[in-house]
């Protein structure tokens, strides 16, 4: 799976008494109604994070993690996380579309007389059931 969106906060790597180390993000979606999602790097993913900064444009492939938990009362309880595993920066400009032709190309192409013809008008088979 990938989340998609603008990096909102950048936390720092965190160390536990194991050894395990764990650096998390919030990416802010871009859709009608923007989310903000927690994603976290686990170990040698970590280093992905190095050339990244808040308010930057990323993709996110991420795996989802689900846990149970028993606690000592005997209720149970299920946990779920979002762990990244790649992430790519996008080009803030991406959603602008891209000319396909140079300016003076299409200034040329706008001078040329526009065909009227109908292209289908010699056709007589009309297969059409209507």
């Amino acid at each position: 799976m990938e989340l998609q969106g603008t990096v909102k906060k950048l936390f720092e790597t965190q160390t536990f008494a194991s050894g395990f180390q764990k650096r998390e993000l919030i990416i802010l979606t871009q859709e009608q109604y923007p989310q903000p999602i927690s994603v976290e790097f686990l170990q040698d993913k970590i280093s992905l994070l190095d050339n990244v900064s808040e308010g930057e444009n990323v993709k996110i492939g991420i795996n989802i993690r689900g846990r149970e938990w028993t606690s000592p009362q005997g209720e149970t309880k299920y946990f779920n996380s979002i762990t990244g595993w790649r992430i790519e920066k996008l080009a803030d400009n991406a959603a602008e579309p891209i000319q396909a032709k140079p300016a003076a190309q299409s200034a040329s192409a706008a001078a040329a007389p526009a065909a009227t013809e109908n292209p289908f008008a010699d056709e007589e088979d009309d297969d059409l059931p209507f």
